[in-house]
C-alpha cells in the first residue's frame, strides 16, 4: 500500500549540492524506495536547463550560473522563494510527464486559491501565472520513470535578478510573488499547504492544515 510522501525540510541550501543529492537519490533508489518531497530555498543562483538554444545569459556577474540537467531554459532562484523538489516514481501513480506537470501546476493553483488568488496554467508554457505574470516555474528530469527537480514558487524575494534574463526563455515575461499580491504567507506555511494538497491529489487524504 502506498504511503504519503516523505517530506524533508532542508532550509537554505546550495543549489548544486542539492541537485547532486537528487541525482544520487534517484540513481540509488529501488522499486521499494519511498517517494520524497524536499522543501528548500536557495542562495542566489541562475539555473539553465537543457533547452539552451537562443537563451539570453544573465548580466548579473555577481550571481553564479549553474548548467543543470532539468528541462526548460533559464530561471532564477533566491532567498524568499519556495523550492519544492519532487522525487517520485511515476509508475506508482500512473503518471506520464504531462500528467505530472499538470499535477504540480494544479497543486500550486489550489494553494493560491486558498488565499483568494486566481491563478492559471498554460498548455504551451509550463508554470503558474497570475494576470499573465509568472509566479511558479517548473523544471523536471525523468530517469528510469522516476523524476527529480520540481518547482519554485515566488513568495517574498528580490525579483530584480529576473530582469537580467528572459525568464524560462520568454522575452518580456513578467514575474510576480505572493507578497506583491497581498497574500500574507511565509515559506513554511506555503510549503506545508502544498504538501497537503499534493498528497490529497495523489489520493492519500492527508488532513488539511
Amino acid at each position: 500500500m502506498l504511503q504519503p510522501l516523505i517530506v524533508r525540510h532542508l532550509g537554505m541550501t546550495d543549489f548544486e549540492e542539492t541537485w547532486h543529492a537528487m541525482q544520487r537519490f534517484t540513481a540509488n533508489r529501488t522499486s521499494n524506495t519511498p517517494d520524497e518531497l524536499w522543501l528548500t530555498e536557495h542562495s542566489p543562483v541562475y539555473t539553465l536547463g537543457l533547452n539552451r538554444k537562443n537563451v539570453r545569459l544573465p548580466t548579473e556577474a555577481d550571481i553564479p550560473l549553474a548548467l543543470t540537467d532539468r528541462g526548460g531554459k533559464i530561471t532564477y532562484h533566491g532567498p524568499g522563494q519556495l523550492i519544492i523538489y519532487a522525487l517520485l516514481d511515476l509508475k506508482r501513480y500512473h503518471l506520464n510527464v504531462r500528467k505530472l506537470v499538470s499535477l504540480l501546476e494544479n497543486s500550486v493553483i489550489d494553494l493560491l486559491a486558498k488565499y483568494g488568488v486566481n491563478a492559471v496554467a498554460k498548455a504551451d508554457a509550463p508554470g503558474v501565472y497570475v494576470h499573465e505574470a509568472k509566479i511558479a516555474s517548473l523544471g523536471l528530469r525523468i530517469k528510469n520513470n522516476c523524476c527529480y527537480h520540481g518547482l519554485s514558487l515566488n513568495i517574498d524575494m528580490d525579483l530584480k535578478p529576473f530582469a537580467a534574463i528572459d525568464p524560462c526563455g520568454y522575452v518580456g515575461l513578467k514575474v510576480t510573488q505572493t507578497k506583491d499580491l497581498g497574500v500574507d504567507v511565509n515559506l513554511q506555511s506555503a510549503g506545508e499547504l502544498f504538501v497537503t494538497i499534493l498528497n490529497n491529489r495523489l489520493g492519500f487524504h492527508v488532513d488539511a492544515l
